[in-house]
């Protein structure tokens, strides 16, 4: 194990951003209720198979319905009872609701997931040998907190955390960079990283900070069984607070030829080494 140190990361909107409601940025009031629409396929598919989301209406066109029917079939089949009713409607009708986006013919008014406890989801992993949580700090943009939360989704990370203020709240622009991953990996918010990152130590996991300068790689350090994956934004990167509450400091090591990886792409790389570490001290075994 490595000796107490600090991290790393991205995202090029380190300042508060106009746009539409569906791409909001922040800031927004930390306990977010008023309903948003999620757009694109396979994100509106997995907002309406997540029994856990209140659906409040469904937009599809006719085209949409066609490619998707034997999925919508199935959803409804299983949870019609606290399902909306399904509206066929003309494209022009999605797109004057949601001007400029990319939204596959296929649209629905949701109400945002209630607030996850970081702790409730420390105790229900007592008995899981390998864990990985990632930690987002200062990190303003939804896509690429939706992108993170996709990669989060495909490697098995149990959470995404990130601060009440100053983070993205759910939006649709969120939801369809994260292809459905907002409805499957649960997404934390804290309002102290540092302290948050003492809470995970305590529950057993080694906190590990991404970090474009620091002297060892990722693949260079002992990945422990639980861990906390910490990344900070693409200029910035880690602040001092949450620096010195990580356990290791490491880099990905990247040519000159760039500055930085987006936040999103670090993370996907990092999980990536993280589970082949753990995929190949397994076949050690």
């Amino acid at each position: 194990m490595s000796k107490r140190q600090q991290s790393y990361s991205s995202d090029r909107n380190s300042r508060p951003t106009t746009r539409p409601s569906h791409g909001a940025v922040f800031p927004r009031p930390t306990h977010q209720r008023e309903p948003f629409w999620i757009y694109g396929r396979h994100a509106t598919l997995a907002a309406l198979a997540n029994p856990t989301r209140h659906c409040r209406r469904l937009l599809v066109t006719s085209d949409a319905a066609y490619v998707s029917e034997d999925t919508l079939v199935k959803i409804y089949n299983n949870c019609a009872l606290y399902l909306p009713k399904i509206e066929c409607v003309h494209i022009s009708t999605i797109e004057h609701l949601l001007p400029g986006v990319i939204h596959q013919g296929m649209v629905t008014q949701v109400t945002p997931l209630e607030s996850r406890s970081l702790n409730t989801l420390l105790k229900g992993t007592h008995d899981t040998a390998l864990s990985t949580v990632i930690m987002l700090d200062q990190i303003t943009d939804p896509r690429n907190v939706g992108a993170v939360m996709r990669s989060a989704a495909a490697f098995g990370a149990m959470a995404v955390v990130m601060q009440e203020r100053r983070a993205p709240v759910e939006t649709g622009a969120l939801a369809r960079a994260a292809s459905g991953s907002l409805e499957k990996v649960p997404l934390a918010r804290t309002t102290n990283l540092a302290r948050t990152l003492e809470t995970c130590k305590a529950a057993g996991f080694w906190t590990i900070g991404l970090e474009a300068t620091a002297p060892r790689s990722l693949a260079q350090v002992e990945v422990a069984d639980r861990i906390v994956l910490v990344l900070g934004s693409e200029g910035r990167g880690l602040r001092h607070s949450v620096r010195v509450h990580c356990d290791s400091l490491v880099c990905l090591p990247i040519t000159s030829a760039v500055e930085s990886l987006n936040v999103s792409n670090a993370a996907a790389v990092a999980l990536y080494e993280v589970t082949r570490h753990r995929l190949t001290d397994s076949s050690r075994k």
